[in-house]
């Protein structure tokens, strides 16, 4: 049986909050018991990207994977510092992000998320590696950065909040389109729509963990485990067995990522 991927996590956090490696072994653990033998790592800033690369020297049963980036709340922060961890290179380095632009919180001004997103976007030209993105609240800036930058080939849009119009917008210019446990939230209908619009091919399952655990473990620190809630959601939304969602998902996170580890 196909395990499950989560395509995006942030285990710097937990396993920070958490200052041991045993804890870290056990997230790892739960992850590997719930049929989840893979994870990809995502930085923000120079030190969580940092860290995202170090932690994949945990990989044993549960394979890590990491990406480096500058998140829109801290595009104020040197981009280069991010340019030149990724051109620094490491076997189990896999993308670029999460960058993009954030309009709801904006904590950055618009113009610095603008220009930070534009300078990964190259990167992962540059370098030919996935580009993460977050976006919210700011499709059409972000469709705007992409039209004038060019979209990478392997290109997926991370734990999408957007509507259905914008889901179909995204992958017109070629994105892949990540869902997690809001999907499960009461008031996500929104999210629900566009989920079930994904062509299976272009969908991908992530925990956003610590952040975001879905329904029945929501206000709990998330984890890599529950992505299997996530996907299992998916599949009764979209009217799909488990396992062909499973199946599908995981190789598209191996597609978007190239994988070069078992």
């Amino acid at each position: 049986m196909t395990s499950w991927t989560d395509a995006h996590c942030h285990l710097q956090d937990r396993f920070a909050r958490e200052g041991e490696t045993a804890s870290s072994a056990d997230t790892l653990a739960r992850a590997l018991a719930a049929g989840v033998d893979r994870v990809v790592v995502v930085g923000t800033d120079a030190t969580s990207s940092r860290e995202a690369l170090a932690l994949t020297e945990l990989s044993g049963d549960v394979q890590i994977y990491a990406t480096v980036g500058l998140h829109p709340h801290d595009a104020l922060h040197d981009v280069e510092e991010i340019v030149a961890l990724a051109r620094r290179g490491h076997p189990r380095l896999v993308g670029v992000g999460e960058c993009g632009l954030d309009y709801y919180y904006e904590h950055s001004p618009r113009e610095a998320q603008r220009r930070a997103f534009a300078r990964q976007i190259q990167l992962a030209h540059e370098l030919d590696l996935a580009l993460v993105v977050h976006c919210r609240d700011a499709f059409d800036d972000a469709f705007d950065v992409f039209d004038s930058e060019g979209v990478p080939a392997r290109t997926v849009i991370h734990c999408f909040t957007g509507t259905p119009e914008e889901a179909s917008a995204c992958l017109e210019r070629g994105c892949d389109i990540s869902i997690s446990g809001v999907v499960t939230f009461k008031n996500a209908q929104g999210v629900r729509d566009a989920a079930r619009l994904v062509p299976l091919d272009r969908l991908h399952v992530e925990t956003d963990s610590p952040f975001l655990a879905p329904v029945p473990h929501r206000g709990a620190p998330n984890e890599p485990a529950w992505v299997s809630v996530v996907g299992e959601f998916l599949a009764e939304l979209r009217g799909e067995d488990v396992e062909v969602l499973r199946r599908a998902t995981s190789e598209n996170t191996a597609r978007l990522f190239k994988f070069l580890h078992p």
